[in-house]
């Protein structure tokens, strides 16, 4: 293999992987994003597989997707940390220097926020496993509807170090399936990207909760618990 690739040349697929190898060989402090298994699909969870399936809807990008999923399966992803709405990434391409990418999503406005909240706090039993990195089935809809969780493309901005002038190139389409992979293990991701603080919202919604409980059941009371004494109720 040869030890330097010009803009326009193609190395296999094979070359590729020992290029990253390599190149995570030379850089300890790397996150690569690692796609476990043998199937076609580079996510587990459903709602993993919803972003990656939600990436694949947006017409204007359809060229490089499909590209940059075989990126990520092959493990050309050699680096991705995400940082509340901006995320950086290392993509392996056809140079021996990966590309780098930064990705930045815009935070949730205040409005939409509020009518996350109002939905989720009637799943109060489900914000355990929340916490514990899962996301029940019954809170897909914060996904799935309109003004949701999910960004639309005008919400999402990225540029890439390579010599591409696509809108999107292959290492930035890479880049979003990658985030689909780490959302398999801390799906709190999905809210800090929107600019969302995890435990404010959980707090506010255990306390919404809380209080419809008590109107429930009839009791009457003066009183208005606090978010914090309702964090501390549920052992939060």
């Amino acid at each position: 293999m040869a030890s330097f690739y010009g803009y326009y040349d193609t190395p296999s697929v094979g070359e590729l992987r020992q290029m990253a190898k390599e190149t995570l060989s030379k850089n300890k402090n790397y996150e690569p994003v690692i796609v476990e298994g043998n199937s076609r699909k580079i996510c587990k969870s459903w709602w993993s597989d919803a972003w990656c399936r939600n990436l694949e809807r947006y017409a204007d990008w359809e060229n490089r997707i499909g590209r940059g999923k075989s990126y990520v399966r092959n493990g050309n992803v050699v680096d991705l940390k995400i940082n509340g709405g901006e995320i950086y990434a290392k993509v392996q391409g056809s140079r021996k220097t990966p590309y780098t990418v930064k990705i930045t999503i815009e935070p949730i406005d205040e409005k939409k926020r509020r009518q996350i909240e109002e939905q989720a706090a009637g799943k109060i039993q489900n914000l355990e496993a929340l916490l514990s990195g899962t996301f029940p089935e019954e809170l897909k809809e914060l996904f799935f509807q309109k003004d949701g969780l999910f960004p639309s493309p005008d919400e999402i901005h990225f540029n890439c170090s390579c010599p591409d002038p696509a809108i999107m190139c292959k290492h930035v389409a890479a880049a979003l399936f990658g985030i689909g992979v780490r959302l398999d293990t801390n799906p709190i991701y999905f809210f800090q990207m929107r600019g969302i603080n995890p435990d404010a919202f959980i707090a506010k919604v255990i306390s919404g909760k809380v209080e419809t409980m008590l109107k429930n059941a009839d009791i009457v009371t003066s009183r208005v618990i606090q978010e914090s004494e309702a964090a501390q109720l549920f052992g939060l």
